[in-house]
């Protein structure tokens, strides 16, 4: 006797979503945010395609991909592969210089796993401009929500990006390849069973990051590919009884999934990075800005800095203490912290040149982090700056920001996410500055592209 077939699972609202949303579907202003967290994504690329541990990546991706193909490697001189291959360097790049965008609420970077795969793939279809931007908002709704739904316990020991990521990866993709709500959700299935990425590298200052994000990216596409040709994913992945949530967290929460879903526009609500750090980091830098400003400090006024923060920054921070790289430096609280009292800005030429210096590393070593109740009620939503400074001269000084240059309601104009592009543009050095200011004009007409084309 022929046993029955089991019958199709109820299709995730998430899934519906992400198969079906065209760019007319989105409000104007999250279209232009849209717009905004493209060109900021670029800069970063060009910052990080040339750094050491992407420059591995890049030689494998090129290595096992052909040696030309309709995807663009950015930044190595008319380079091309095939899609996942160059989503694979493409990907890695994006997050090396700690300046991609991030989203507070689900502690999730999603330029890096979706502008990247979704570009490549784009490139590849010959799709226009408007579809691309309207894949990489379905990729950034996808992604929030699953970090949002995946909870605080999830980030103290995986990265989000890394595993939300894969899922953002493949709505992305999936949105250019067609998928119906029913293959979309095969492609979440098979995203999710390969979700990963692991906090520990911070310990050692190891390489991973620029390895998680070039994963999350290709697993993503390839998920997404699978799906297209029939291939089927778990069918809970989110909330099964071995899915996502039983492996990866302790106080998940589904209705994030759906949140809103079409009438709040998660991608609105991401944040732009200013200072070249984790982002952990720059609360307690503004605040320590303000406070330093407001009262006439220098950095020899200073005796010790108390940072009162979250328990996610403990948790990422914390285990950085002495930092043997520029990478780790960044993740290093008291290094950010003595720069931005130094120069008045941490970014990547302050880490790169004084990160080691021991007027950075004397102030440093002053100071501390504590958990802070408020700052720890609000967090993820709302990431408060928070620090005290004893002075030399025996005052006691508080400073306070509530929302930190980058944030939704503190954002950057579109001339200073130009500025910020062309800087790290000149920080990477890969194209010419002439070069990289074209690319940039163009790119903030991508909806408007008939043809998705190289950027360079």
């Amino acid at each position: 006797m022929t046993p029955n077939p089991p019958s199709p699972a109820p299709i995730h609202p998430l899934a519906f979503f992400a198969a079906q949303l065209q760019w007319s579907d989105i409000p104007e202003p999250v279209q232009r945010r849209a717009e905004d967290l493209w060109v900021d994504w670029f800069g970063s690329v060009l910052a990080g395609c040339r750094a050491r541990p992407v420059a591995s990546i890049t030689r494998f991706a090129r290595a096992q991909g052909p040696a030309s193909g309709p995807a663009e490697v950015i930044g190595h001189q008319g380079a091309s592969t095939s899609p996942m291959m160059a989503a694979l360097a493409n990907a890695a790049a994006s997050h090396v210089a700690e300046q991609d965008d991030v989203h507070n609420g689900s502690v999730f970077h999603p330029a890096a796993v979706v502008f990247a795969p979704a570009l490549a793939v784009a490139q590849d279809i010959g799709a226009s401009g408007a579809q691309l931007m309207a894949a990489c908002v379905a990729g950034y709704e996808v992604g929030i929500r699953v970090g949002e739904f995946l909870g605080r316990s999830h980030y103290r020991v995986f990265h989000t990006t890394a595993t939300a990521g894969t899922l953002a990866a493949a709505a992305a993709v999936g949105r250019l390849l067609a998928l119906t709500p029913a293959q979309m959700q095969h492609a979440f299935g098979s995203a999710g069973t390969q979700s990963a990425g692991l906090w520990e590298f911070l310990r050692t200052g190891a390489d991973s990051k620029q390895l998680h994000t070039a994963h999350a990216a290709a697993a993503g596409l390839m998920a997404a590919y699978l799906a297209k040709d029939d291939f089927t994913g778990a069918q809970d992945i989110f909330t099964g009884p071995q899915g996502l949530a039983a492996g990866m967290s302790s106080d998940s929460d589904p209705a994030r999934l759906t949140d809103g879903l079409g009438a709040r526009w998660a991608t609105a609500e991401t944040s732009f990075k200013w200072h070249a750090s984790c982002r952990h980091t720059h609360p307690a830098a503004d605040a320590l800005l303000q406070l330093m400003r407001e009262h006439a400090l220098a950095p020899q006024d200073i005796e010790r800095i108390t940072c009162r923060v979250h328990q996610g920054a403990i948790d990422v921070l914390g285990p950085v203490s002495a930092p043997a790289t520029v990478h780790q430096s960044k993740f290093s609280m008291g290094t950010v912290l003595a720069l931005v009292a130094r120069f008045g800005h941490a970014g990547l030429a302050e880490f790169d040149e004084h990160y080691l210096a021991p007027e950075t590393v004397a102030l440093r070593e002053k100071v501390g982090m504590v958990l802070d109740p408020e700052v720890d009620g609000a967090y993820p939503r709302r990431w408060l700056g928070r620090v005290s400074v004893q002075t030399t001269d025996g005052r006691q000084l508080t400073g306070r920001v509530d929302e930190p240059k980058g944030d939704p309601g503190n954002s950057l104009s579109r001339q200073e996410i130009t500025d910020k592009a062309l800087r790290l543009a000149a920080y990477g050095g890969a194209v010419p500055a002439a070069q990289a200011q074209a690319a940039v004009q163009r790119l903030w007409q991508v909806a408007q592209w008939p043809r998705v084309g190289p950027l360079l």
